[in-house]
């Protein structure tokens, strides 16, 4: 089993016991202070973006310049002009297509 098979298992497992222990933990009407409820929302979106940008601009231990990032940019052009999140998919993997088409990649 490789070493990321075990990470992605070990943290299904996590959150598996957070979500399932949470409410007996925070029983009794009690509930979370303000500063932990206000960094659990920001959380996720850094933690996305490192994801996207890792497996973007990563192959194996090396750091590549390829035809991902622009898809991964236009599909950013197009979120920021609200195009609902289906075009944006499809935005992003036809610009990636064409960058590869023209690149001879």
């Amino acid at each position: 089993m490789s070493d990321a098979v075990v990470v992605m298992v070990a943290l299904a497992a996590g959150t598996y016991v957070l979500k399932a222990f949470g409410p007996f933990f925070l029983a009794n009407g009690r509930v979370l202070p303000d500063w932990l409820k206000r960094f659990a929302m920001l959380l996720p979106t850094p933690l996305l973006a490192a994801l996207v940008i890792t497996s973007t601009l990563t192959t194996d231990d090396q750091i590549i310049f390829d035809a991902r990032i622009a898809g991964v940019v236009a599909a950013m052009v197009a979120l920021a002009k609200r195009v609902p999140f289906v075009f944006v998919i499809v935005i992003a993997a036809a610009v990636t297509a064409l960058w590869r088409l023209l690149a001879g990649l």
